[in-house]
């Protein structure tokens, strides 16, 4: 192996890590080389989404589930939409052999849904595993063993041969067993496939396709783990591409993945399996599951739905769907967790709040313009890849604000909660407001927290006080203001005209000796903001009541005061 030369602009140093103790995977597996197709394929419609959660995922938790809290998860499923669910491994406990007879006895299958079953290839478990679903009118029993090398020579001690003999038996012993059950369909999970040799598998998979007597009508499914991740996505397409080729009866066999996510590419290989061939894909709710887990079904199913492709199942309320998972797994999702996470839709940094917040506004405008209810309307706001709303999401999460926020957040959760839709020209100045008073915490705003800080920094009375006042329009366009103004303890009288109420306002305050310029000045239906210029200091004041206008210039007034 040559060393790779080094740029310039890379100064990184050899680590102290002991990185030839391992072999990539093209020394560990051959995968056949082929002209590819995945890479330009499109995933189109929805594959066939199996949750083994029952199963695989009940087997890496520190506290297995008992009946009650596997029925009720399996009632989440179902009401999800999933119509093939992996229930258990019957021979491996009474308690999951006891959990499948609940299901027999307590009617709780759907027709339309179809209970997994896993068992080794040992006929006194298959026999196990055929009594725990007597009484089921349609099952899939999943077979498995280890295929590759290193499991063949470390854990079961056989050869190819004796390997291949283990299944041959183990699959007649099935079907021999299934003759008086014709809803019951077979499943092959070659485990370890993506360490196996690429015709030992195929070897495998033909044999008990024709044993099984495999037909479109009663198709057979040829399960390909990547048991433990080894390689680069790509790597798992290719091998995914090379079976979905070269599989017999290929319309009698359903092609299934089931990808673990050791290197963090779970979601990935899944994608790019299904691109290469695969129709079923077995996973776990949040990606639970034995090491890093399995495959995340949430994460595949919502990807589909970001790209416009119906996921098949029901990801409406995710929330009540994370809660759940989380209270009978007793493991909690990552607030970071696609989709899903507490913090996935939330924007703390103030450009994505900007981005978000203009977002929002142009995606309400455009589905005014069109007629369409702004949750029909084509979804396209920056940072956002799905509206949160599409999952149960409401929006009051989505801007958050703290010492990295700016000011469209602000101005954002002011509006939202409260009503305030600052001006464009006053968002920088409240803007500094919020960022001292967050970097002096150190924590976060709430809408609350930002409405009372509003208040106390432009509706708290100043130096300047005005007790009382009238207005009224002497003749057409002249407006006359009177008033009484209270100025460092002192009170007096003034008066004022103009051509509005402000500029007699103004006028009033001119004689009380103050020199004011109303530069900018706007309203919404719950207040009024004007910037002014007093002495050749500027500005901003607010309002709020029936004398927003006035007491907005006379807040201004004020704060000019405090920032000379």
């Amino acid at each position: 192996m040559t060393t790779p030369v080094t740029p310039f602009w890379n100064p990184q140093q050899p680590s102290p890590m002991p990185h030839h103790r391992y072999r990539p995977f093209e020394q560990r597996v051959t995968v056949p080389a082929a002209d590819r197709d995945w890479p330009s394929a499109r995933i189109e419609r929805a594959p066939l989404w199996v949750p083994v959660d029952l199963r695989d995922g009940n087997q890496a938790l520190a506290e297995p589930m008992d009946t009650p809290r596997k029925r009720r998860f399996f009632d989440l499923l179902v009401a999800m939409g999933f119509k093939e669910v992996e229930v258990g491994y019957p021979s491996a406990s009474r308690t999951d052999f006891d959990f499948v007879r609940h299901l027999v006895t307590s009617g709780a299958v759907p027709d339309d849904v179809t209970p997994v079953v896993f068992t080794p290839a040992r006929r006194d478990l298959i026999d196990r595993t055929f009594d725990s679903i007597e009484g089921l009118p349609r099952a899939v029993v999943h077979l498995y063993i280890a295929t590759s090398p290193v499991w063949r020579d470390v854990v079961l001690g056989r050869d190819r041969a004796e390997v291949r003999r283990t299944v041959g038996e183990a699959a007649a012993h099935m079907a021999r067993r299934a003759a008086d059950a014709p809803g019951v369909r077979f499943q092959f999970s070659p485990e370890t496939f993506n360490l196996t040799e690429p015709d030992f598998v195929l070897e495998l998979c033909d044999e008990l396709t024709e044993l099984w007597d495999a037909s479109p009508d009663r198709p057979v499914t040829h399960n390909l783990p990547a048991t433990v991740e080894i390689a680069t996505p790509n790597v798992y397409a290719d091998q995914i591409e090379y079976f979905h080729r070269h599989l017999s009866r290929r319309d009698s066999v359903i092609l299934s993945v089931h990808p673990h996510n050791d290197r963090g590419t779970g979601v990935a290989c899944a994608e790019l399996a299904v691109l290469a061939g695969a129709q079923r894909v077995e996973g776990c709710l949040f990606g639970n599951g034995e090491r890093t887990g399995n495959v995340d079904l949430v994460t595949l199913a919502l990807n589909l739905y970001a790209q416009g492709v119906d996921p098949m199942v029901d990801f409406s309320d995710i929330d009540a769907v994370k809660e759940t998972v989380e209270h009978w797994n007793r493991l909690p999702v990552h607030p970071r967790h696609p989709y899903a996470g507490d913090l996935v839709h939330t924007a703390f940094s103030g450009t994505h709040q900007d981005a978000i917040n203009k977002g929002f506004i142009q995606h309400a405008r455009r589905a005014a313009e069109s007629g369409t209810p702004a949750d029909q309307a084509p979804w396209d706001v920056p940072y956002l890849p799905i509206d949160p709303a599409d999952v149960g999401r409401s929006y009051e999460a989505v801007i958050r604000v703290n010492s990295q926020s700016g000011k469209g957040g602000m101005a954002y959760l002011l509006r939202t909660h409260h009503g305030i839709d600052l001006p464009a020209r006053m968002r920088p100045d409240f803007s500094r407001v919020v960022q001292e008073a967050t970097d002096d915490s150190g924590r976060e705003m709430t809408p609350k927290e930002l409405y009372d800080l509003f208040r106390a920094t432009y509706l708290a009375e100043g130096a300047v006080r005005l007790h009382t006042w009238s207005a009224y329009e002497e003749t057409p366009g002249v407006h006359r203001f009177v008033c009484t103004l209270e100025v460092d303890d002192r009170v007096g009288d003034y008066e004022g005209t103009g051509s509005s109420l402000l500029s007699a306002f103004v006028d009033a305050l001119a004689g009380a000796g103050y020199d004011v310029a109303v530069v900018d000045y706007a309203e919404d239906a719950t207040a009024a903001y004007a910037e002014c210029r007093v002495n050749g200091v500027t500005a901003w004041g607010a309002g709020e009541g029936s004398t927003a206008s006035v007491q907005a210039v006379l807040s201004a007034m004020n704060r000019t005061a405090s920032t000379a």
